[in-house]
């Protein structure tokens, strides 16, 4: 009988691949596709405060592609915060200075 890999998950632990990181990971993958995707914003219009679509609408994407990472982000970690309560490692709590000490 072979011996278990030492890299394969412990019995009664959470999946490798969870709904939360291919969620965090579409999140990733939303602004690039739509920035590579050139012909849905290559016009000039319509104008917003007379700057062409071209240049707002690539403008607009800076914002928004820093809330799908910031959503990747916090998914990620309270995936981890489950990972780590299944397998009964204690959780840390937030040091209070902020992480400047």
């Amino acid at each position: 009988m072979p011996s278990p890999s030492p890299h394969a998950p412990a019995a009664g632990a959470p999946p490798a691949v969870s709904a939360a990181r291919v969620l965090a990971g579409l999140c990733l993958l939303v602004p690039v596709v739509v920035m590579l995707w050139v012909p849905s914003y290559n016009r000039l219009a319509p104008a917003l405060g007379g700057i062409p679509f071209f240049y707002w609408y690539q403008l607009l994407w800076v914002p928004v592609s820093a809330l799908f990472t910031g959503t990747a982000y916090l998914l990620v970690r309270r995936d981890e915060a489950v990972r780590r309560a299944s397998a009964g490692v204690p959780v840390l709590p937030a040091p209070k200075d902020g992480g400047r000490a």
